[in-house]
């Protein structure tokens, strides 16, 4: 066998061959991997190719891999392999790398230990989380109450027709602002008029009978003084003048009858207020009804305007707070109330409280009540919904703190303060209104108490807190 310029190494993926004896002129010879043995080339193979300088021939597995790594093995031909082992070597190359595996195994151990000895350190001194506290406000403060108001109008009526005939006009925008006593619409008044003018003959009638039974029972009586004529006829001429006075009568009340229909054909505003839109159009024949006993058609509603209802509902809570300060106070039911829309962030609006309902309702636990609201600038609009404040009493020293930090439990609201050693303590308070951004506490919570008003989900009952001392601020821009 000759040796050629430079060594073949040929390998599988990531194994590494190396020529431990010289080649032939075929390209065959002894190679060596370290997972597969020792190797004698048989034929050509796919294996990747790899170009050993022929220095490399006789070194050691070690060197020709160090001079692998530093790029002197270059792509060249393909060459075969077979499945003869020599043992020696590759038992070598599986000591050393078992001994590198143990070493990284125990230095990687050595690590993790390392690693959660500290962890564990950390989590075994936890530091207490950070809460800022403050005394509860105090300010002297009206107390009252709020609800939620929906409007409604004074006076609101549907328009129907009391005569039944064809629409024929319509003498209104819809929406405007109509006046008492304005024409809204006229029906087709023609058939009415005929009825009168039936009536008013039926009267003409009526009194020329009347006027011919007069002069016969003058005639008769004026025969029966002169023993010229009898009783009987005086009767029966007397009988006949009344008959004839009661078809006179007659007449005259299918006059106003007549008179009443045709009148009931243009129908005007009962009221000032404004007008909804028309719910039937010109040509259309519609229905109407004296009493409303029989089918009508509706053409219209109107409400008022001014002055205009404002309805809400007292809780019974509410109700009692509300009965008791009046007793204090001995005033009456007419209190004024401050009232703010759904755009206002200020209660500039006045109104009264002139109703309250005589039962509460089984239902809702409520009791409904209503103020009268002036609507002068005609802003107010049924069926809208506002803010309603009523004043209680006099100005009384309140506590107060920020709605946030009030929690809520079921039908519960509490509050975390910070006790003696920094500890969280939880208390049941009773709750007001809001005035100026912050929350009234009526009942649970002392002057000198330090609650949490910031960090509170932080912050659990019965644990230590790291505290800071801040401040609540009242903003009269939200009172």
């Amino acid at each position: 066998m000759s040796e050629k310029p430079g060594t073949i190494v040929t390998y599988p993926q990531d194994l590494k061959w190396e020529a431990v004896g010289p080649l032939d002129e075929n390209g065959k010879g002894i190679f060596v991997s370290p997972l597969y043995g020792n190797l004698e080339t048989k034929g050509p193979t796919n294996f990747a190719q790899r170009r050993i300088p022929d220095s490399m021939v006789e070194t050691s597995p070690k060197q020709c891999m160090r001079n692998t790594m530093k790029g002197e093995i270059s792509r060249s031909e393909t060459i075969s392999v077979t499945n003869e082992r020599i043992s020696g070597l590759g038992t070598k190359a599986w000591i050393a790398s078992a001994t590198a595996l143990i070493v990284v195994a125990i230095v990687g151990a050595i690590a993790l230990y390392a690693n959660k000895s500290s962890t564990t350190a950390s989590v075994a001194t936890p530091s207490a989380p950070g809460v800022t506290i403050s005394t509860p406000l105090q300010r002297d403060i009206a107390p009252r109450l709020g609800f939620l108001g929906q409007f409604s109008a004074v006076k609101r009526v549907e328009l129907r027709a009391q005569v039944g005939g064809t629409l024929t006009e319509i003498h209104f925008k819809d929406g405007d602002i109509v006046q008492k006593g304005a024409l809204l619409f006229v029906i087709d008044p023609t058939p009415y008029e005929i009825k009168l003018s039936q009536a008013t003959a039926q009267l003409e009638a009526a009194n020329a009978r009347l006027e011919l039974a007069t002069r016969e029972l003058v005639r008769a009586e004026t025969l029966r003084r002169d023993d010229a004529g009898s009783a009987q006829n005086v009767d029966q001429r007397t009988a006949e003048k009344r008959g004839a006075e009661a078809a006179v009568e007659a007449a005259k009340a299918m006059i106003r009858d007549a008179r009443f229909d045709l009148d009931r054909t243009r129908i005007y505003a009962p009221f000032t207020g404004r007008i909804g839109t028309h719910l039937a159009s010109v040509g259309n024949l519609v229905s109407g009804s004296r009493t409303g006993s029989g089918p009508t058609t509706l053409l219209t509603t109107l409400v008022s305007i001014d002055p205009i209802w404002l309805n809400f509902d007292m809780s019974e809570s509410d109700y009692m707070i509300f009965l008791r300060q009046r007793a204090k106070e001995n005033g009456s039911l007419a209190n004024k109330l401050e009232i703010s829309l759904s755009d206002e962030k200020k209660f500039d609006r006045q109104g009264t409280l002139d109703f309250i309902d005589n039962a509460l309702n089984r239902s809702s636990g409520t009791i409904h009540a209503r103020a009268t609201v002036p609507n002068r600038d005609l802003l107010l609009t049924p069926g809208s919904f506002a803010r309603v404040r009523l004043t209680m009493s006099n100005s009384a020293p309140v506590l107060l703190v920020p709605d946030a930090s009030v929690l809520n439990d079921q039908s519960d609201h509490l509050v975390l303060t910070v006790g003696k050693d920094n500890v969280v303590i939880l208390k049941k308070v009773e709750l007001g209104d809001l005035r100026g951004g912050l929350r009234v506490i009526r009942a649970g919570l002392a002057a000198t108490d330090k609650v949490i008003i910031d960090g509170i989900p932080t912050a659990t009952p019965g644990s230590k807190v790291s505290p800071h001392t801040g401040s609540i601020q009242f903003s009269s821009d939200q009172d």
